[in-house]
């Protein structure tokens, strides 16, 4: 095999796992509810020691909303909620016993656009409570929309409100990331919550 495909490989396997260890971090940090100064330090180590995976859009969301709070050195309790709620949309806290994970809501677009349907492009992704993907897609049929894999031509990406078992990571996946990097580059492409994807329906 080529070296500069295992390495590209050995490369992708060990930024997996440190997003995978940043999201137990993340569940962990949040798990009472709380987040102090010493938290937002230890992140901060973490990010730091683990830089090779800040370049992911996600988690320079995170890397940057961290560095932010920590630039006057101290942490007030405003910053500590808006933390605390970064970690939760990208850890996905939000879920009961039994049920299945969520996805991240941190790729979301805010404030969430108006959306349109005739003659716009749609994908999905994730598990959806609207019913099956194919329920989703017909919908947007019916509605004039086009329906697609992800491009950069899409024009909105909507994310199911549960996350998928064939995802790369348990609260998100490729798609989102791809979109998020695509997003970053200037491509005028939305990602949306189901909720809000319905809430237009």
């Amino acid at each position: 095999m080529d070296e500069t495909i295992l390495a590209k490989m050995n490369g992708d396997r060990i930024a997996s796992r440190q997003i995978d260890e940043l999201i137990g971090l993340a569940r962990g940090l949040i798990a009472d509810g709380i987040v102090n100064k010493q938290e937002v330090e230890f992140l901060q180590k973490w990010l730091v020691a683990n830089g090779s995976v800040t370049d992911e859009p996600l988690i320079r969301t995170l890397y940057q909303r961290v560095t932010e709070i920590l630039a006057d050195g101290s942490v007030d309790q405003q910053e500590m909620t808006e933390l605390l709620d970064t970690l939760g949309r990208f850890a996905d806290r939000d879920f009961e016993l039994g049920e299945t994970l969520k996805s991240s809501s941190l790729p979301v677009c805010s404030p969430a656009p108006d959306l349109a349907f005739p003659g716009k492009t749609y994908c999905f992704t994730g598990t959806f409570n609207f019913g099956q993907r194919k329920h989703c897609e017909a919908a947007m049929l019916e509605r004039g929309a086009i329906v697609g894999g992800l491009s950069k031509k899409t024009n909105f990406l909507v994310i199911g409100l549960y996350a998928t078992e064939s995802w790369k990571h348990s609260s998100f996946g490729n798609k989102i990331l791809q979109a998020c990097e695509w997003r970053d580059q200037g491509h005028p492409m939305s990602i949306v919550s189901e909720e809000h994807w319905v809430r237009h329906l």
